[in-house]
């Protein structure tokens, strides 16, 4: 079978910013003839992510996530159907999601890699798998409930940056429905804080390209803050950890703004941070959704449910086949995306 696939072309650098031109796409052959325990899949959506930056470099700065390799397909999240199968498993036409689905236009995986979902859970909008009900509505979801010490009726502000993005838009809508009295977001344009207030529900949102941050925060947050959903680190994160409150909670579930840099992760807090932090005791740690398996199926089915009721919204940017998975990884880095930035590749 001849099938389409996107290669690591090139690497920006440590300290580089990815651009289209370093990936690109070619046409292989795929071998079909299936071995006991594999799936022929045909893919249906691919998610870009802003950790897949770090798997740019040659080193990703993770021990538990692997680079990808020159003139290798990459991967990440899919969602596909399967074509056929040598596994007791999975039947023809059933829908599969996998972690690392190769961004191919069909891949042969194995049993062990993927999982079996029900378009119903979702109302058949299958690409929510891959953000809502997937590993960034997990994202949200538990790295509420695990560090940020949420309760109902504790008169609670949260503030979340990269908030018109797939895990933060889903992070601010989370938080109120946990019991936070006010949740204003952060975000880089006008249309972007309009969807946040208007559609999701937000108190507030903030332009941090055209307003004044610092300003922005004291005004919408008179009680301080008590959770910082912190997608993005940099100056930003320094103006909302400047105003949280004593014993309040830094959920690290990202730095997107420092990924083009050469540093650690999590990135080096200015001196002056780094004493706020200790002076008002904040908890400040990084976060992992998969540290947590053994909540993972009933909180995807608790925001499937939510999803449904129509107590969550999605917000979702598509875009329509695998020769624009290069633009889509570049736009969302940039910020282009709304919402989750997913790839139809197939009907």
């Amino acid at each position: 079978m001849q099938v389409k696939r996107v290669v690591l072309n090139s690497r920006p650098g440590k300290a580089g910013v990815p651009v289209p031109e370093n990936f690109c796409v070619e046409e292989v052959t795929l071998a079909t003839d299936l071995k006991d325990g594999e799936v022929l899949v045909r893919t249906l959506y691919l998610s870009v992510d802003p950790y897949m930056r770090c798997r740019m470099n040659e080193e990703t700065g993770f021990e538990e996530m692997t680079p990808w390799q020159l003139s290798e397909c990459a991967d990440g999240g899919g969602v596909g159907v399967v074509q056929s199968s040598r596994c007791s498993t999975y039947s023809e036409g059933d829908v599969v999601v996998a972690f690392n689905c190769p961004w191919q236009t069909h891949a042969v995986l194995k049993e062990s890699d993927l999982q079996k979902v029900e378009a119903e859970l979702v109302d058949g909008h299958l690409s929510y798998y891959l953000g809502a009900v997937g590993m960034t509505g997990l994202a949200a979801l538990l790295g509420i409930r695990e560090k940020g010490h949420v309760s109902e009726g504790a008169n609670q502000t949260m503030v979340v940056s990269g908030a018109a993005g797939a895990c933060g838009s889903m992070a601010g809508q989370i938080g109120r429905l946990e019991g936070c009295v006010r949740v204003v977001g952060i975000c880089g344009s006008d249309e972007k804080c309009k969807a946040l207030v208007d559609d999701l529900g937000f108190s507030a949102a903030i332009n941090y390209r055209t307003e004044d941050v610092s300003a922005k925060l004291k005004e919408c947050c008179p009680d301080g803050i008590d959770v910082y959903f912190d997608n993005v680190g940099g100056d930003i994160s320094d103006a909302v950890i400047t105003q949280m409150n004593k014993d309040s909670h830094v959920i690290l579930c990202g730095q997107i703004s420092q990924y083009n840099k050469d540093v650690t992760y999590p990135p080096p807090l200015s001196e002056k941070t780094q004493e706020t932090l200790q002076k008002k005791n904040i908890t400040r740690e990084e976060f992992m959704a998969l540290s947590y398996m053994d909540k993972i199926d009933p909180s995807l089915y608790e925001l499937s449910q939510g999803v449904r009721s129509g107590h969550v919204k999605v917000l979702e940017t598509v875009v329509n086949g695998i020769e624009k998975m290069g633009d889509a990884f570049c736009s969302m880095m940039k910020g282009g995306n709304v919402g989750k930035q997913v790839v139809k590749i197939s009907e």
